[in-house]
């Protein structure tokens, strides 16, 4: 009796030769990763070393910088996104970014989640409140702010302005969720509810985030990708990664010696 093989589970993200340049800046050199699915992978290094380059090849922020050239392959769902017939807005779409510093557009709380939905055809005053709320839980937030919608998101801490930035991008319905630094700017307590956050978004959500901070890599990331002078030195699961690294440089960083 013949067995059916079992279906090949494609990475989220798969880098192939990936090249980056900034005119004559080599930035990424020979890029060849694959991020699983519904994870947390973490990119660390110290300043300079190309992981937030990496990080914007992923959905093409990087093709607002003039000058710039990619060689190489970047396939999200087995599609080659360096293909020149990617449409930028949908693939933005797709994979999200939360920044560094909260980005909270002026105006209310409401309109903050409503603007992506409403911009992609959702019409209905109902389904923008059913949105608003299911993105504002999703995000740990309704709870906080239920009772304040109509105020300026500006008002909020920072903290809370960083989960709402988070919120917003849930609202666009995207699979992956780039994070620059998301908890850099914040306090402790802040930083704690925002790392709770993204440990319970991975349930539904590929999460691919930079991190300068090694506990917080620690903590919440299942895999790390360690990169040196454009390169990535070292990737694997976080846990290998922190306890047996292959590589002297990798041991050095991690224990604070460079960076």
């Amino acid at each position: 009796m013949s067995q059916t093989a079992a279906p090949i589970k494609m990475p989220a993200i798969q880098t192939e030769d990936l090249q980056f340049h900034y005119d004559s800046l080599h930035a990424l050199k020979n890029i060849n990763l694959k991020i699983e699915r519904k994870q947390i992978t973490a990119l660390i290094g110290p300043s300079g070393c190309g992981k937030s380059t990496f990080l914007r090849t992923l959905n093409r922020m990087n093709d607002l910088i003039p000058g710039i050239r990619t060689e190489g392959g970047i396939w999200i769902d087995g599609v080659n996104i360096t293909d020149r017939s990617t449409d930028p807005v949908d693939l933005r779409k797709k994979v999200g970014m939360v920044f560094q510093h909260a980005s909270v557009f002026p105006g209310s709380i409401y309109e903050n989640i409503a603007f992506g939905p409403r911009i992609h055809g959702v019409k209905s005053k109902r389904a923008l409140d059913d949105l608003v709320e299911s993105n504002l839980r999703s995000a740990a937030l309704w709870e906080e702010v239920k009772d304040q919608l109509g105020k300026p998101a500006a008002g909020l801490s920072g903290g809370q302005q960083q989960r709402l930035t988070i919120a917003r991008t849930l609202a666009t319905k995207p699979d992956i969720i780039l994070m620059d630094e998301p908890t850099s700017a914040l306090d402790p307590i802040s930083t704690a509810k925002v790392e709770e956050l993204i440990e319970s978004l991975k349930e539904q959500y590929t999460i691919v985030i930079v991190t300068h901070n090694m506990q917080q890599a620690a903590r919440i990331s299942d895999f790390t990708a360690f990169f040196l002078n454009g390169e990535v030195k070292e990737f694997g699961s976080t846990e290998a990664v922190f306890s047996r690294p292959a590589h002297q440089e990798t041991k050095d960083y991690i224990a604070g010696k460079f960076g």
